[in-house]
């Protein structure tokens, strides 16, 4: 078996060379996403066109765009941006008749004001109707003719708590209504008097983000929702305006609606695929190994047999002029990202598109295999294992990589952290631990109380079934996660300090009770059955004591663990303190903290320098401590001595007092060094660097600040640089990767 090349992080994680393709209304144009001017901006070709006669109509250089949508007359675009991540998005319009012309900010609004939603108003071309809150504490819909750019207040909501759906006419035709404990009291207005009538009310602990969708039918007679209708599955079904009887739209034996794509309409695959000419659903989306697709329009039956045999992955984004009569589907694929497929449903014509990475080697990539296992309580977890291509799948090391939310899922489909990881020779293990959507209601409910408790075992009983199947060593493993995950690494770190050998914290909350006490006073009765109901009330005693119980800043005395932080300055979700005092805390002790701050960045790292400076640092932390490839020991040393001479000069450094360490005797000309926060290549001398450190601080001693550490192929000599008595003034360590008896490379990583 041989391993596939080394993928460089770049051609990973940085932009995209296309994405997000959707047609015009009139089916003449392609927009869609692709790097300009060192971000991604929006482009538009015509649909015989190529990439090379395409134009940028957008020039954003601070911030990539991730949003946008066509205005129905087909001449102009809008989108969405935010400011470093703050999250404070408004909603700007390029006329693509004038490319070059600066983009218009539709929705000028101060601090603390926001877009949330953009949709067109058939029934007033040349408008779009937009809810944002001017009021702050108050979301209201705002009309706005998209070429005048003249803004009215179409829609006031009287009551902060009171959501109005309006139909395709822009009319009430629903009230939802959020009471104390967060159930929703859902009513029907009447066409002729206004009044609204309860129909019926649905919430509690199966509904944390609320029920979705909540999607008003093309006729306005009737609302689609989740609805679990005393099962276990989630399903969608429609709920009558006048009588509130409730009628089965779509039903999957054994699984649940996929509702994913409400936490970024547009750019991930919707839960209920809709006609964009007549608002029709044509289809709907379930949660299943590979996420299924149920179609619902037999009209549109035809056309889906087409379009789905453009690929063997499942349709993710779907687009179409207002006729159906031509479409653009993306599709959803473990091995290859991002492909988009043109089909005219009248002549028969199908060309691909286009792919977004369109440089990697699907037989680079490695596959996702769907797995389950049963938690220790007898709950079956659903996860998803990718095991590296070309190596046997044996004693490997093994990245537990946790997502985010919680109430989110790991799907089948293109992960790049997940290829990043397998091609440097890591298994990984995603598992979708109890309260992960789309699993039915007792998967969900079965978190309630339960984080850091239930919901984290979930995660070791995860590793403990790899290290059992014998895909995993269980002395090299690691954990990785973003937000939720990002806690969850934290809570692994210091629950089991013994159990991961490097972490990856990304935004991760590491304090419960200052994360929950910062939420806004006004969403208390929005976030009633998230994370009041699933995690607790800080304004409860009792409740704040289990919190704090539960916070990873409370054990943050335990860890041990090799750890790398990531935050973005301007995260409104997570905010910069909560990394800032684990950071803090363990350089204090001289635990090994590796500290990642972007001060253009929020909740996730968008800009690309900042993505690949992450995961560049993601691939060294974890080569360190874990053993896999990384490009960064590509550019190997010239070995002067055997393994056995390099370790037996290490172990006789390191044996003797502090202080009296010679780096010439240990490395010769063996080294490759480099700067703070990082594992270096380059041959550039061990004794150069050690000795611009001591210069900076003159009688300072080397001294070994823990024991050697040797896993399989790795042993590392951890050692601090500082004066008797005081706190170190650097840290690090040398870091020798071993195969087949040879040291294949050796290094040096500068922590602080």
């Amino acid at each position: 078996m041989t391993p596939p090349r080394i993928i460089e992080v770049e051609e990973l994680f940085a932009e995209p060379a296309f994405i997000l393709p959707t047609l015009s209304p009139d089916g003449t144009r392609i927009a869609y996403l692709a790097p300009h001017g060192g971000r991604r901006n929006l482009w538009v070709r015509g649909v015989d066109q190529t990439h090379a006669e395409a134009v940028p109509v957008t020039h954003d250089t601070r911030r990539g765009i991730t949003y946008y949508l066509w205005a129905d007359d087909s001449h102009r675009l809008l989108y969405q941006q935010d400011s470093d991540g703050n999250e404070d998005w408004h909603l700007f319009r390029v006329d693509l008749d004038d490319p070059d012309a600066p983009p218009v900010d539709l929705t000028p609004m101060g601090p603390g004001s926001r877009v949330f939603l953009v949709e067109p108003l058939p029934a007033r071309p040349g408008n779009v109707l937009v809810w944002m809150n001017p009021r702050v504490a108050s979301i209201d819909v705002h009309r706005i003719d998209v070429a005048t750019g003249e803004s009215v207040l179409h829609h006031e909501e009287p009551d902060p708590l009171t959501t109005t759906l309006l139909d395709r006419r822009g009319e009430p035709a629903f009230r939802v209504f959020t009471e104390e404990d967060g159930t929703l009291a859902v009513s029907g207005v009447d066409r002729a008097t206004g009044e609204a009538r309860l129909l019926r009310r649905m919430g509690g602990a199966e509904y944390p983000l609320s029920v979705q969708p909540q999607q008003v039918t093309h006729d306005g007679d009737g609302l689609l929702v989740g609805s679990y209708s005393g099962g276990d599955e989630l399903r969608l079904v429609r709920i009558d305006r006048r009588t509130g009887e409730e009628t089965v739209v779509a039903d999957v034996p054994g699984r649940s609606l996929d509702t994913m794509g409400i936490l970024a309409p547009g750019a991930l695959p919707p839960t209920v695929y809709t006609h964009r000419g007549t608002g029709r659903p044509l289809a709907a989306r379930f949660v299943a190994d590979r996420p299924h697709i149920e179609v619902l329009d037999p009209e549109f039956a035809p056309v889906y047999a087409e379009l789905a045999a453009l690929s063997d992955g499942v349709l993710g984004t779907l687009s179409s002029d207002v006729t159906g009569r031509r479409w653009i589907a993306t599709f959803l694929h473990d091995r290859e990202p991002g492909v988009a497929w043109f089909y005219d449903h009248a002549t028969g014509e199908r060309r691909r598109l286009f792919q977004s990475y369109p440089d990697l080697d699907p037989a680079d990539t490695a596959p996702m295999l769907s797995v389950r296992f049963p938690a220790r309580d007898g709950l079956e977890l659903p996860a998803y294992l990718t095991l590296p291509v070309g190596i046997p799948p044996r004693d490997l090391p093994m990245v537990l990589l946790v997502h985010g939310g919680p109430w989110s899922q790991d799907v089948w489909g293109y992960n790049p952290e997940v290829q990043l990881l397998a091609n440097r020779g890591y298994a990984v293990l995603q598992v979708n631990y109890r309260g992960s959507v789309g699993y039915g209601r007792r998967h969900l409910v079965a978190a309630v109380g339960e984080f850091g408790r239930a919901m984290q075992t979930d995660l070791l009983d995860g590793v403990d079934w790899a290290v059992a199947q014998g895909y995993a060593d269980p002395a090299r493993v690691g954990i990785f996660g973003v937000s939720y995950g990002g806690y969850a690494a934290l809570v692994g770190i210091t629950a089991t300090p013994d159990l991961f050998a490097a972490a990856v914290d990304y935004v991760g909350v590491s304090d419960l009770v200052a994360a929950l006490r910062a939420l806004p006073p006004f969403t208390r009765r929005y976030n009633a059955n998230s994370w009041y109901r699933y995690a607790g009330d800080p304004d409860d005693p009792a409740q704040a004591a289990e919190l704090t119980a539960r916070s990873p800043i409370t054990m943050v005395d335990r860890i041990t663990t090799p750890l790398l932080v990531a935050q973005g300055a301007n995260d409104v979700r997570v905010p910069q303190a909560q990394s800032d005092r684990i950071v803090a805390s363990l350089r204090e002790r001289g635990v090994p903290v590796e500290y990642l701050l972007a001060e253009d960045e929020g909740h996730g790292f968008e800009n690309e320098a900042n993505r690949l400076r992450l995961y560049r640092a993601v691939d060294r932390h974890l080569a360190a401590h874990l053993g896999g490839r990384t490009t960064d020991t590509l550019e190997e040393p010239t070995m002067t001595r055997s393994t056995e001479e390099i370790v037996a000069a290490h172990l006789a450094a390191w044996n003797r007092p502090a202080g009296s360490v010679s780096f010439a005797e240990i490395y010769a000309a063996d080294v490759v060094v480099g700067e703070p926060g990082a594992a270096h290549t380059g041959h550039a001398g061990m004794t150069a660097a050690i000795t611009a450190l001591q210069t900076q601080v003159p009688g300072a001693a080397i001294s070994r600040s823990g024991p050697i550490q040797t896993a399989q192929d790795l042993v590392t000599y951890p050692w601090t640089l500082g004066f008797e008595g005081q706190p170190p003034v650097a840290s690090g360590r040398d870091v020798l990767l071993v195969r087949d008896g040879l040291v294949t490379s050796l290094y040096v990583v500068i922590d602080s």
